[in-house]
């Protein structure tokens, strides 16, 4: 079968680099059906050939848009584009995938593939590269992957998609929690006392169970003590010291009532 493909492969490479999938008089696919287009993006896909796969699908939905091979390929479509990292355009399909086939047998997957496209988004190259303020960050990409993985497991609990979907979750819900530590940080380096506070008692508040909540209580007690606040550092230490007795600001905590 690997053979077989390479093969339909080959044969069409030089005739793509200057004609497209239309229904020309001197286009070869001009009689193929509904099965044979799809058949052969498949094995493009398949063997990583995405651009290739794009313009077979995409023929197979402008000559048979009814059907359940132009239902697959649409999906197919959405994966190509999600593979070659064009995330939009993976994104849009997917959007009218689920508006078009809302009772579709794959629309769990649907949901999925759409939750992998966000995830991937990569940070803007100047975040990646230079220091900025993380609070200026856009992390709407990241609440979006965890809406449509939840969307997910809610409507689908019982996908198989949904465990990894449920890891992910985790990932992200960890992902974001951190993210506000750094900006509870970038805060308190500022001197921005009450912000570094608001934003660690939000992780308490709303990412508990994460790694980021002892760091979060910490932040705190060290806002609370530039603000003179003692009531308040008191309350987020014992919180610290009962629940984390081994981060690093107990034990300085400790160390300073002895002397």
């Amino acid at each position: 079968m690997n053979l077989l493909r390479a093969v339909v492969i080959l044969t069409i490479v030089s005739w793509f680099a200057g004609c497209s999938l239309g229904a020309g008089p001197d286009d070869p696919t001009k009689d193929w059906p509904a099965s044979k287009l799809y058949a052969t993006g498949k094995a493009a896909l398949d063997s990583g050939d995405y651009e290739t796969a794009l313009k077979y699908f995409e023929s197979l939905e402008a000559r048979y848009p009814f059907g359940g091979h132009a239902q697959q390929a649409q999906l197919d479509i959405a994966y190509s584009y999600y593979k070659q990292g064009e995330t939009d355009a993976a994104i849009s399909a997917i959007d009218r995938f689920i508006r078009t086939y809302p009772r579709h047998p794959h629309l769990d997957y649907a949901y999925y593939l759409k939750g992998l496209a966000n995830f991937s988004r990569d940070r803007q190259l100047l975040d990646r590269i230079l220091p900025s303020d993380p609070s200026s960050r856009d992390t709407g990409y990241v609440h979006q992957a965890y809406r449509d993985f939840e969307m997910l497991i809610k409507l689908f609990p019982d996908s198989r998609y949904a465990p990894d979907a449920q890891q992910r979750m985790v990932y992200l819900r960890n992902n974001l929690a951190d993210h506000e530590i750094q900006v509870a940080d970038y805060y308190m380096r500022r001197g921005a006392y009450v912000a570094a506070a608001n934003r660690a008692r939000y992780v308490v508040e709303n990412f508990q169970q994460t790694p980021a909540v002892p760091d979060a209580l910490a932040v705190m007690v060290k806002a609370y003590t530039k603000l003179e606040l003692d009531d308040l550092k008191n309350n987020a230490l014992r919180v610290l010291e009962l629940n984390y007795p081994n981060h690093p600001l107990v034990a300085k905590a400790n160390t300073a009532k002895r002397r």
